[in-house]
């Protein structure tokens, strides 16, 4: 099939092809022998998460992923070496990540009863995720195509909003309430923000820690901020967002201008991810030191040759500044990513959902920060190692994740 058809043609069309075409992922649930289960509950889930709702308000797609040798020039006409269909959207790939690992994830979202909305609510419930708080209307539903770019492992997307879109008034009030019954933490992805800000309320109402996917500035995101609790953001989002030019020094300002964030995280793909985490106490009388000079120290501290995620931290509870702008009293610490081999690196869509996702699953399951951004960076490599967001995530059974998810620190007081 040629790309220049792909882009133009409606989703529903995609349906119409030979069975062949279409290569959808499986959406049953796997089964795993028993023996295999051994160190889990009877439902299958890890015992130190097996309590673990999350509630997730955002976004859902049907995602068109093709797959070519160099991405085409204006005027090109090429042909795709492969294509694929599964469910897409921050959100929807980031609660069916935590499904997978153990989490029983809600979701709030709308889409239209269409073909394409149908199969985005088959393939959540075959993961486990509860999509009963999804509102179905008529309409059209949000679809995204992706050209996964082969020769430079990149990928471009191109989205289509659904029709029409989702307003605090679709979510009554018992819905919302249901939906934040029993959950112990809410993910918002800065989609949906007028219906998201009602659940960020409602959700620091009944004080529910708050997780914002901060990927970038976003209409109506400066008031959900204003109510989180973690944020996990790009690259880019840091200074963009304070208009500082350095990542560190962004940090610092953003813990600053919001005194609720427990922590900062950004990501930055192949080099890993930086965290400021903000101390319950106040090392105001600790001599203070640049966060600059602080990350730079951390990362001649990294060890290069090693292939799996590692971590790096500062001593915990000290004064770190920035130059003109201000102090916390908090730690640093440097992720690093997982080490893939370019025969293995299929696609990276998903990545940041993807490391999301396993993001929620640690703070559930109380895991110190050292532990949890290695296995962050783990889940989301895994992810690159397929094509789309979501057929390479892994399953809490899978035996990369074992050192994690064998026990967690009761003590870690991320989530409280």
């Amino acid at each position: 099939m040629q790309v220049a058809y792909l882009l133009t043609c409606s989703p529903s069309l995609y349906f119409s092809f030979p069975s062949a075409w279409r290569n959808i992922p499986p959406t049953k649930p796997r089964f795993f022998p028993r023996a295999e289960m051994s160190s889990f509950s009877q439902d299958g889930h890890p015992p130190s998460a097996q309590n673990g709702v999350v509630l997730g308000c955002g976004a859902l797609s049907l995602d068109y992923l093709a797959t070519v040798d160099a991405f085409p020039k204006p005027d090109d006409k090429i042909r795709s070496t492969s294509l694929k269909v599964e469910g897409g959207g921050n959100t929807g790939n980031a609660l069916t990540c935590a499904a997978r690992l153990g989490l029983k994830p809600r979701l709030i979202s709308k889409i239209a009863n269409d073909t394409q909305g149908k199969n985005i609510l088959t393939e959540l419930k075959g993961d486990g995720v509860n999509t009963s708080f999804i509102v179905v209307s008529e309409g059209n539903s949000p679809f995204t195509y992706i050209i996964v770019d082969n020769e430079t492992k990149t990928r471009t997307c191109i989205h289509t909003p659904g029709c029409p879109p989702m307003v605090p008034n679709d979510l009554s009030d018992s819905k919302l309430f249901s939906a934040l019954d029993g959950s112990s933490l809410v993910y918002l992805d800065g989609r949906l923000h007028e219906t998201a800000l009602v659940v960020a309320k409602e959700a620091t109402q009944r004080k529910i820690p708050i997780l914002v996917d901060a990927e970038r500035k976003r209409e109506g995101l400066d008031e959900i901020l204003k109510l989180a609790t973690y944020i996990v953001c790009s690259e880019k989002f840091p200074q963009a967002w304070t208009t500082i030019p350095s990542i560190p020094n962004a940090l610092v300002s953003i813990l600053l201008r919001l005194p609720k964030i427990k922590f900062v995280v950004v990501t930055r793909g192949d080099k890993g991810c930086i965290m400021l985490e903000r101390s319950i106490n106040d090392a105001r009388e600790a001599e203070e030191v640049e966060i600059g000079s602080l990350l730079e120290s951390l990362m001649q501290k990294v060890d290069r040759r090693s292939i799996i995620p590692t971590c790096i931290s500062s001593k915990t509870n000290i004064r770190i500044s920035a130059d003109g702008i201000g102090s916390i009293s908090g730690r640093l610490l440097v992720g690093t990513a997982e080490l893939i081999s370019p025969s293995e690196l299929i696609d990276t869509t998903g990545a940041g959902d993807a490391f999301i996702g396993a993001i929620l699953y640690a703070l559930c399951a109380g895991m110190p920060a050292e532990k949890m951004l290695p296995f962050a960076s783990q889940v989301a490599a895994a992810g690159c190692r397929a094509l789309g967001a979501r057929s390479g995530l892994p399953w809490h059974t899978d035996p990369r994740l074992a050192p994690f998810l064998a026990s967690s620190n009761k003590n870690s007081n991320l989530l409280t």
